[in-house]
């Protein structure tokens, strides 16, 4: 029986965590305000600056202050970008932690832009906080933004 634990435990350490969620940037977590300062550390463009990002710290709930903006083509008829907020699931929460100054980025043609961030996630069961790695593909040809926690 150990043996099945172990072999179980093991499979699923190279599995993706849980799903994160996009939620619209027409709520309270998407205001100026919340950039973190200062705004120059905080922001990053990416594919010729047609894709900016930018971390939002809400301050509370302090377990959950952390968003991802994401502004992306395709382009409206008056020229703004598509908008996305990365939240926990269920949008009701941001991150614990997402460190803006280590972000990884790489391209492939089939998926998008993929950025990935270290950062902490909340775990209710202990009170504390998890290591994770954000990842985020972004679509440019249709908008999508895919976020999803994998395992450091």
């Amino acid at each position: 029986m150990l043996k099945f634990v172990l072999a179980a435990a093991v499979a699923l350490c190279g599995l993706p965590a849980a799903a994160q969620t996009v939620i619209p940037c027409d709520g309270w977590q998407a205001s100026a305000r919340n950039i973190a300062e200062p705004w120059s550390a905080h922001t990053r463009t990416f594919a010729n600056g047609d894709v900016r990002v930018a971390l939002l710290d809400t301050i509370e709930p302090a377990a959950g202050a952390f968003y991802l903006l994401v502004l992306t083509p395709p382009y409206g008829e008056l020229g703004s970008r598509t908008c996305g907020l990365v939240a926990a699931d269920g949008g009701s929460m941001g991150l614990a932690g997402l460190d803006f100054g280590n972000v990884g980025a790489s391209y492939d043609p089939a998926t998008g832009l993929t950025l990935r961030f270290p950062a902490q996630r909340y775990a209710p069961a202990t009170g504390g906080y998890d290591p994770a790695i954000l990842a985020v593909t972004i679509n440019q040809a249709t908008g999508a933004i895919t976020p999803r926690f994998e395992v450091p």
